[in-house]
């Protein structure tokens, strides 16, 4: 009989299998059912190997290289990597090395490497832990570091990298009382309103979730929302709503919400967090650049884009995407804005937001806007929400949110936030 233990490390080299070697990203493997015969529990174990051997991967790579002549296959390096990690931190050396030679051992292309994993991993269950502190932090891929160090600078982006590697908390949005939820849960209220968890265990055996007291969401997704500041019976719409985070948001306000998004699959995931928590939302599936309806009193445009802002989170996007889309994502952006604003009320707000760290999807985007616009300015006050350093604000009016933001607390998600006001 197979073991718990067993089940998750394979599935554990299939998904880095499918993000190394097929360019696949983790939320899409998900999405698409690859885990959907495992328990919740073993699910989530599952999703915490692999992240970890993607945060570590290239610490990883450099303790197997001092032991290994030339590069195995993917999945027996993969193999390779997940025991590294394993045994760095902390686990059973037995159980380990016995594991991954067997998952080897089993494969028609693989059987005969068993005694090359053998060995490695016997060497790195002696001093790899050791090694494994003297190594460096990993660092981002070229194709996005470069950018990046031209952005914010080197030592700004070692900090990020810190936090990328350090991972991420849990963070709730409250429906009505955070104070409560922070009680409940057993985590720390933040100063901008969202609930804190370092460790939480599996999510939906946390108090208040059955009945919809809260939803999962980091603090800086949890900020274009509080920004935007919508009041009771106001027209508001959700551009780009799925999975519905801000949605929620909106609607436990009182206004009169519309959620619209391009998926229909990804509104199911709406509709369904609609009913868990008892908010209501009209949904919409359609595209955001031709939606016909209003005008409305606000709107929350989360435009698509790189999603490099979430990297602590989801460490497998470095390493699934190379930049090549960003161009096709700039100018999907640009006209989301330009269709969103036509959408407003005179007198109407725009809050634009990406969970990029990218300039080209937050600075230049508003600054652009504002040279297409006349009647549109940028609202600075709309900032001036709790918890908000004004060090963050940015030369036009926006708002810069990075991983290295609370590093002392775990940080938070890469954002870029403007409130725009037409006139």
């Amino acid at each position: 009989m197979k073991t718990p233990t067993s089940g998750a490390r394979r599935a554990a080299v299939y998904l880095l299998d499918q993000v190394l070697g097929e360019g696949a990203l983790m939320s899409e493997l998900l999405g698409g059912g690859a885990l959907e015969r495992l328990e919740p529990s073993e699910r989530a174990r599952v999703q915490r190997l692999a992240t970890d051997v993607l945060r570590g991967l290239e610490r990883a790579d450099r303790l197997l290289k001092k032991h290994l002549r030339k590069v195995p296959p993917l999945t027996v390096q993969n193999v390779l990597r997940l025991g590294v990690i394993e045994l760095v931190q902390g686990g059973a050396s037995h159980g380990i090395v016995n594991e991954a030679v067997e998952m080897v051992a089993r494969g028609k292309r693989t059987g005969h490497m068993k005694g090359l994993v053998n060995a490695v991993l016997r060497k790195v269950a002696v001093d790899g832990a050791v090694e494994w502190e003297k190594l460096r932090v990993p660092r981002l891929p070229k194709w996005l570091r470069g950018p990046l160090v031209d952005a914010y600078g080197g030592e700004v982006v070692g900090a990020m990298e810190r936090a990328h590697f350090a991972g991420a908390p849990l963070d709730l949005s409250a429906k009505t009382d955070a104070e409560a939820v922070a009680a409940a849960v057993g985590g720390d209220l933040l100063a901008t309103g969202s609930v804190r968890l370092a460790k939480a265990g599996q999510v939906s055996g946390l108090a208040g979730f059955e009945v919809g007291d809260w939803w999962v969401q980091d603090a800086a997704a949890a900020m274009p929302a509080r920004i935007l500041n919508v009041q009771a019976g106001e027209a508001v719409l959700d551009l780009c709503a799925a999975p519905g985070g801000k949605t929620m948001q909106l609607a436990a306000t009182g206004a009169d919400v519309t959620a619209l998004d391009l998926s229909e699959g990804r509104m199911g995931r709406v509709r369904e967090n609609l009913k868990r928590t008892q908010l209501n939302a009209t949904i919409i599936v359609d595209d955001a650049r031709t939606h016909v309806g209003g005008p409305y009193d606000a709107i929350l445009l989360d435009a698509p884009c790189s999603a490099t802002g979430t990297i602590r989170r989801h460490p497998d996007l470095p390493h699934a995407k190379d930049g090549g889309d960003f161009g096709m994502l700039f100018q999907l952006q640009a006209d989301m804005i330009d269709h969103a604003i036509g959408l407003l009320k005179p007198g109407g707000r725009l809050v634009y937001c990406t969970c990029s760290l990218l300039p080209d999807e937050g600075e230049c985007q508003v600054d652009d806007a504002l040279l297409r616009h006349s009647d549109i300015t940028v609202d600075r006050g709309a900032l001036g929400i709790d918890g908000i350093d004004p060090a963050w604000i940015t030369q036009e009016g926006g708002l810069r949110l990075r991983p290295d933001f609370w590093a002392d607390q775990g940080g938070m998600d890469g954002f870029y936030i403007a409130c725009l006001r037409r006139a």
